[in-house]
C-alpha cells in the first residue's frame, strides 16, 4: 500500500516567563515529537535548533541550579 506524504502541523511556539517586558529579544522554544525545537525570536525565518527531550530537561535543572 502506498504511503503518501504526512502533514505535519507547525510547532507552536512560546517564550519563556522570565523574558520580561523586553519580548523582542529571546529564545522561543516549541515541543516536538521527542525533540525540543529552539530559535531565536528575532530571526524566526532562520533555522532552529533541535535537542532531545532529555538535553532540554538537563539544560533546565542546570539553569534552575544557577539562580
Amino acid at each position: 500500500m502506498p504511503v503518501g506524504p504526512h502533514s505535519v502541523p507547525e510547532p507552536i511556539w512560546f517564550k519563556s516567563s522570565y523574558s520580561g517586558g523586553n519580548t523582542t529579544e529571546c529564545v522561543e522554544a516549541a515541543f516536538a515529537p521527542s525533540r525540543v525545537l529552539i530559535r531565536d525570536s528575532k530571526q524566526r525565518e532562520h533555522q532552529h535548533l533541535t535537542v532531545s527531550m532529555t538535553a532540554w530537561a538537563d539544560f533546565l535543572a542546570d539553569t534552575r541550579r544557577m539562580q
